[in-house]
């Protein structure tokens, strides 16, 4: 079967633009040691992208991300909801867009409340957390998360974790593949969801993927022609289930050039559907058209 062009896509990982995303970054500050990660252009990890999106002024970034995913079939994405133009978009559109809180563990109970109260006034159907880029940083499997976990099982929320070497040039310690597998077997309920390529440790990832049935992976922040062989082949075998769609618009990849190379990935026939959309639904319980 040719890539599907009329699935209504689920992306996991989206965001509103708008005229100052350099500020998005402004937490990571205090930790840069070079003057090239200080001066980034766009984003701190500009260097690992040929072309970072460039997002015309205009009078409606809502409508013209709307606009966006229609072009590419997108039916509705998850977008972080620390900014006001992200809640609105909530507000507006219920049904395209669904909303993730972005946790720093480092505040401990008082993050939990935060939680539940974005959950409360929101609906938020996520939670996700950059271990590398938490100050003082957080490593995956320190107790600082713990509490975190905790109320995801309780508001059955995944939890969407960055994984891997990070993008900035920030210490990559603290986001070892391996430490994910102290959290799964101590949270066997918590639905854990990877992000950004647990390279170079993907081959890790998909082992801990058949040891532990509540670990997903999604391929934010990687164009389709880079996502790991050991992640398509496990989708293509046991892991169709595990495996879901996440872009990265428009902090790094363009639509044009995520959807221009997805139908060269070598997904089998079944695996295409439950990639770009059933999985979303079934680990998020998220609403959609």
């Amino acid at each position: 079967m040719p890539f599907p062009t009329d699935i209504g896509v689920i992306d996991l990982m989206l965001q509103i633009p708008g005229q100052d995303q350099r500020s998005w970054y402004d937490f990571m500050q205090p930790m840069f040691m070079d003057e090239a990660s200080r001066q980034y252009a766009k984003m701190p990890a500009e260097h690992l992208f040929r072309n970072v999106p460039d997002i015309a002024d205009c009078d409606d970034y809502v409508a013209y991300t709307i606009d966006q995913m229609d072009e590419h079939g997108i039916a509705s994405a998850m977008i972080g909801v620390a900014h006001e133009t992200s809640r609105d978009a909530i507000r507006r559109f219920p049904k395209r867009f669904f909303g993730s809180w972005h946790a720093n563990p480092n505040r401990g109970m008082d993050e939990v409340r935060d939680i539940v109260r974005a959950h409360e006034e929101l609906g938020i159907k996520a939670v996700t957390g950059f271990p590398a880029g938490t100050l003082p940083q957080a490593p995956i499997n320190d107790r600082v998360w713990y509490p975190i976990y905790a109320k995801c099982i309780e508001l059955d929320l995944p939890f969407c974790c960055t994984v891997g070497i990070p993008g900035p040039r920030l210490p990559m310690a603290p986001q070892k593949t391996e430490l994910i597998d102290d959290v799964c077997w101590f949270f066997p309920e918590l639905k854990f969801v990877m992000r950004h390529g647990a390279e170079p440790w993907a081959e890790l990832a998909v082992r801990l993927m058949l040891k532990y049935p509540n670990l997903y992976y999604s391929t934010s922040a990687f164009a389709p022609k880079y996502y790991p062989q050991a992640v398509v082949d496990y989708a293509n075998t046991r892991g169709a289930h595990k495996v879901l769609f996440a872009g990265y618009w428009p902090m790094g990849l363009s639509m044009e050039r995520t959807f221009s190379d997805l139908p060269r990935v070598p997904f089998k026939d079944h695996v295409w559907p439950k990639f770009l959309r059933e999985n979303a639904l079934e680990v998020f319980k998220c609403e959609t058209p």
